[in-house]
């Protein structure tokens, strides 16, 4: 079971979680010293299955050699709210002491392996500086996204006022932790088309949601099917590293879903959905019976309608294929980008150095507008501009023609004529959920799927997550939005697997986003929609700076570059539901000094 297949097959069943031999031990038992499995209804079947996340161990290292302890520091040398990257001998762990409390865990964020000592620490959680993914400082566990894996927990003893830190060399060498999963390894429930849970759509969402599933216990049946050919991989870096092969972009590799037996079925287009019999129907006339759906079917991006949009090497970026093809014909040739959305800038940003020219189209007067701001957007614009990035602002294309075929140039509405060998289209996307326009879930009137803050939709059984959706954001006093980012597409999938589940969690978690251009980052948290005022700490010139977005009296995002780790300092404020008012940060930027992040600690309401 599990694994990248077309079709589903059915097996005989048993159900059974497993425990790698070296994770075995009393951990597995309950106070009074037996087992302690939970129960869940499928079908109104109740099942049984044991969680295989459990509390550490006293004694959970079983290879002595695998062991290495080390004092590392006097118990005064920490304060209470301070992190050390401390050094084992044959890796690093980040101590933390809280509450008088310490603790130690892996000191490298799994996601892209930021440093975490640079990150925040709030309540029990740290937050990495560069994506915003958090982490449990007791358990290790991750909290909030991007990122699959947890970090692992090293034991912590104090003799004599050293502290001592005993870890795995394995663990300090890989600086993560994949939380233990039940297992589901035979269906004898389920004929070839029937499953318990089916997620339409492989990215993070639809990942998470499976995972998730299988960290909670559950046994059953799921099946994820894609219209990609591939297994779920990093889509972010289609943009930013868009040489990159699928395999070594891959969230997971094939063996993972084989182990945990999360059937992927790709190159499989569901065409509809029969909510009262609980039946998918894909394009090639296929039907799967389902007892919990989950739509996470992204976004589709939007094409040109000019004359000539039917030439060759015209590009969407869906795929790894297409990235890889866009760079290779773009290798000393010239490229026209239309749209300075983030895909379309960091195509650009990428390709600079490798075209021989490249022209960016953009309807807007600046680029990131209408979301970093005017002045940002100046800012990076003068930034592209200096790595000979040409813009052809407020106007579009009219006009793509082809010569034997293939593109030869762009025409502009404004009449200019650029040379093209490739063209990459990044004008938007529109939410792909046309398939359910008949179904009976809710739709609003830009095709968005409406759901609750469990990520239910109106239909029980059917969540949706992703960037195909609209959900009550907390941090607007729960107004519906879209937030098409890599972090909430994650956390929707873990919300709509925790209530599959029954659990009644809402989800609560600060937007937080970020983009690379020629090796600089801006980072974002929040949502800034209707802003009506941008206060700037910094030097925009320098590309050194932090914006706070603000409406009225209120700070509703930030953004920032080369001044980490403020984003995830004001996004663990906001995490906490406090308001962070307009006076306190034009205060902090009249008196502040660089870098210091005081003002936040303490304030707001």
């Amino acid at each position: 079971m599990g694994g990248c297949f077309s079709k589903p097959k059915p097996v005989e069943v048993k159900i059974e979680v497993v425990i790698p031999e070296k994770e075995r031990s009393k951990e597995e038992m309950s106070p009074n010293g037996k087992a302690s499995p939970l129960i869940y209804k499928v079908n109104g079947t109740a099942r049984h299955y044991h969680l295989e996340e459990h509390p550490i161990a006293s004694n959970p290292y079983h290879n002595p050699k695998d062991v290495v302890e080390a004092s590392v520091c006097h118990v005064k040398d920490l304060e209470n709210g301070q992190m050390r990257e401390v050094d084992l001998g044959c890796g690093k762990a980040l101590l933390i002491k809280e509450s008088g409390e310490f603790h130690a865990v892996g000191h490298k964020c799994p996601h892209y392996g930021a440093p975490l000592v640079k990150g925040v620490l709030s309540k029990g959680r740290v937050r990495c500086p560069w994506h915003g993914a958090c982490f449990n400082i007791g358990t290790g566990d991750i909290e909030d996204f991007p990122g699959l894996d947890s970090l692992p927990r090293f034991q912590v003893k104090i003799e004599k006022d050293k502290v001592y830190i005993r870890a795995s060399k394995q663990a300090l060498q890989t600086q993560r932790r994949t939380k233990m999963m039940a297992k589901c390894i035979s269906l004898s429930n389920y004929n070839l088309s029937s499953t318990n849970v089916l997620i339409i759509g492989a990215g993070a969402a639809g990942l998470v949601c499976a995972e998730t599933l299988r960290q909670e216990g559950f046994s059953d049946r799921i099946v994820m099917c894609t219209m990609d050919r591939h297994l779920p991989y990093d889509r972010p870096k289609l943009s930013k590293s868009m040489d990159s092969h699928p395999e070594q972009i891959a969230l997971r590799p094939k063996d993972f879903f084989r182990t945990y037996d999360i059937e992927v079925l790709t190159e499989m287009q569901v065409a509809a959905v029969d909510i009262k019999n609980k039946i998918a129907v894909f394009k090639d006339g296929f039907k799967m019976e389902y007892n919990k759906l989950l739509i996470a079917t992204g976004n589709t991006p939007k094409a040109l309608s000019c004359k000539g949009k039917e030439v060759e090497n015209v590009f969407n970026i869906r795929t790894p294929e297409d990235a890889n093809r866009v760079v290779k014909l773009a290798t000393s040739k010239n490229v026209v980008i239309v749209g300075a959305s983030f895909l379309g800038m960091e195509v650009a940003a990428y390709l600079a150095e490798r075209a021989h020219s490249v022209s960016l189209v953009e309807l807007e007067e600046v680029p990131f507008k209408k979301f970093f701001g005017e002045r940002v957007g100046r800012a990076v614009m003068k930034m592209f501009e200096s790595n000979r990035v040409k813009f052809y602002m407020q106007t579009e294309v009219s006009e793509l023609r082809e010569q034997e075929g293939k593109l030869k140039e762009v025409v502009l509405k404004s009449g200019k004529v650029l040379r093209a060998d490739v063209c990459v289209v990044g004008v938007g996307a529109v939410p792909a959920t046309g398939f359910l326009k008949q179904s009976g879930i809710n739709i609003d009137s830009k095709g968005f799927i409406v759901v609750n803050k469990m990520m239910q939709t109106n239909i029980p059984g059917v969540f949706a997550a992703g960037d195909a959706v609209t959900f009550p954001l907390a941090l607007r006093n729960n107004k519906k939005v879209n937030v098409p980012h890599w972090q909430m597409a994650h956390m929707h999938g873990r919300i709509a697997a925790l209530n599959m589940l029954a659990h009644g969690m809402e989800i609560s978690t600060v937007p937080y986003l970020w983009t690379a251009m020629f090796g600089k980052s801006i980072r974002y948290a929040g949502h800034g929609e209707g802003f009506d005022d941008v206060v700037i700490q910094g030097d925009l010139d320098e590309l050194k700076f932090v914006a706070f977005y603000t409406k009225s009296d209120e700070v509703v995002a930030v953004a920032s570059m080369n001044y980490d780790p403020i984003v995830s300092k004001v996004a663990e404020v906001l995490a906490a539901g406090r308001t962070i008012r307009k006076r306190d940060v034009e205060l902090f930027v009249r008196h502040g000094k660089t870098g210091d992040m005081s003002w936040l600690t303490g304030k707001g309401s």
